[in-house]
């Protein structure tokens, strides 16, 4: 085996165990960083009640998360071009114990978005390099039958998650130990992967980094989120501040597409970009990832602050969602692999989730529990044949070499739109409940206005009279659904894209170059 421009050992000839053996450190990173997330959703309105913040913070912790997670996500693909994937692995999972025990020790709103934005640095890391490793290892027509074992974590981490976060915010532990828990996990993963984890290292000499062009993404969307949340609110949609911020975000993107169209190694390969599966996967990733982070952070929210029930109920109660994404994600993968194709999954996973949305944006405070599993059942189903396919569906269209930067880039766009889509909707919801609760006490009379303005957080319900308890019940309950309501019209895009995306059958190799010589039918067909 020779190859001119690279060093490695061709790492298509695993066998089924030493896959699974690597799997299940790659698994278990994986379910550390999802469950951090579902673990703090379910927990967030304590927290938020208990440092006595408001809902804009409330959604920042979230986007904090989101935002550093995603402008770091194309760095540590093009990294994982060039260096070892197992050290830049186990890399992220030390940075998300430090952000993980730096956030438990938090004592205010603005320490932890803080804590939570240098979480996020780990936690993208992670989500991003465990894919690309996957796709180090595995040919993209068997990776269909491993996306389902990836699926099943998922589902595990999302379930576990919420019903974890409950349980700890409900016992004597107290809600710091949701993100104390995670660490001892993270470290039986580095052991683990230390193990089983064995990658080819692909070296090649001279190489940069493109931290420009990753700096002026990052800077870009911050300024478009930070406009969001406080527009309509601190200053009008027409007003100098609007003007200076959109402004100042497009003059950064451009800045950022002009240095990554120069660059010798963009974070963000254009040419990659600019191939019509990659493109559509891009927009689906978007919509897709607006859609389900943007609608699904709030159902704890709303099951706690809507419906009155305690964490570990609405734990309980975003099972059915849970359920659909890792029942739809391992029917769909093993699937994809006993037929090689990747777009009718697809199309049919896009379609499932705005039917989910849609139902769910007629629900209000007092919306039957069964009405509302169902919609989470189709949210979650339509979420697990779509989210991981987009991914491979990229990456079977891509040489070996360029496989992280391809992965990562539809991982940045998809968490691009989850950032946008939490910030947004977070934005909607709370100028709706605002608009609800200044409606109710209005009518309600002065003496009942004066005590909702006494400085307390109306997160913080337990300190809130009854009276006051109930508005703000009615306000979250009835405003959430339309927030599932612009969701839905979001996923539509990605229905779109998905019909639009060209029927490929996925190759039997890993890298390119082996399909051409032993398949150049499916090679064809791929490219």
């Amino acid at each position: 085996m020779s190859a001119p421009t690279t060093t490695r050992t061709e790492p298509g000839a695993m066998t089924h165990r030493q896959i699974m053996e690597a799997l299940s450190g790659l698994l278990l990173v994986l379910f550390v960083a999802m469950s951090s997330s579902t673990i703090v959703s379910t927990a967030l309105p304590t927290i938020i009640g208990d440092l006595n913040g408001s809902q804009t913070q409330y959604t920042w912790v979230v986007t904090a998360t989101l935002l550093t997670a995603t402008a770091t996500t194309p760095i540590w693909g093009k990294l994982a071009d060039l260096y070892s994937k197992k050290t830049l692995v186990q890399i992220s999972i030390v940075v998300y114990v430090l952000g993980s025990i730096i956030a438990g020790l938090t004592q205010n709103t603005e320490q932890l978005i803080a804590a939570r934005a240098f979480q996020g640095l780990g936690m993208g890391g992670v989500q991003a390099l465990v894919q690309i490793a996957i796709a180090a290892m595995i040919p993209p027509r068997e990776r269909g039958r491993y996306n389902g074992y990836l699926g099943g974590v998922m589902g595990l981490a999302t379930v576990a998650g919420p019903l974890l976060g409950g349980l700890i915010v409900d016992s004597s532990l107290g809600w710091r130990w949701c993100f104390f828990v995670g660490v001892p996990i993270a470290i039986v993963a580095l052991i683990v992967l230390q193990k089983t984890l064995h990658l080819p290292v692909m070296r090649r000499e001279n190489v940069k980094i493109d931290y420009l062009g990753a700096s002026l993404i990052a800077a870009g969307v911050s300024v478009l989120l930070i406009w969001v949340s406080f527009v309509d609110d601190s200053f009008a949609w027409v007003s100098w501040q609007t003007f200076a911020m959109v402004g100042a975000s497009v003059v950064l993107l451009g800045l950022a597409t002009f240095v990554e169209s120069r660059a010798a190694e963009p974070v963000v390969p254009l040419p990659i970009v600019r191939q019509r599966t990659t493109a559509l996967a891009i927009l689906g990733s978007l919509s897709v990832g607006m859609a389900m982070f943007g609608g699904a952070v709030f159902l704890g929210q709303y099951f706690q602050i809507g419906r009155g029930y305690s964490p570990t109920e609405a734990g309980l109660l975003t099972i059915p969602m849970m359920f659909g994404l890792a029942l739809a994600s391992t029917v769909a993968g093993r699937l994809i692999t006993k037929s090689g194709n990747i777009k009718p999954y697809v199309v049919a996973g896009t379609v499932i989730l705005v039917a989910g949305f849609a139902s769910l944006s007629f629900l209000d405070h007092d919306t039957s529990l069964w009405y509302v599993g169902g919609g989470m059942f189709l949210v979650g189903a339509g979420v697990g044949m779509s989210m991981q396919n987009l991914v491979l569906a990229v990456q079977n269209t891509v040489a070996l070499k360029d496989i992280g930067a391809a992965s990562s880039t539809i991982a940045f766009f998809r968490s691009l739109g989850g950032t946008i889509g939490v910030s947004v909707l977070g934005a909607v919801l709370a100028h709706r409940v605002a608009d609800s609760m200044t409606t109710q006490l209005a009518a309600s009379g002065s003496a009942t206005s004066s005590s909702a303005s006494s400085g307390i957080s109306v997160l913080n319900l337990s300190s809130l009279p009854e009276a006051i308890q109930h508005m703000v019940r009615v306000a979250y309950g009835d405003a959430t659904g339309h927030i599932f309501l612009i969701s839905a019209a979001v996923g539509v895009v990605g229905v779109i894209a998905a019909v639009a995306m060209k029927p490929a059958k996925l190759r039997s190799t890993v890298d390119l170059a082996p399909a051409a010589a032993a398949e150049p039918e499916l090679a064809t067909t791929a490219k």
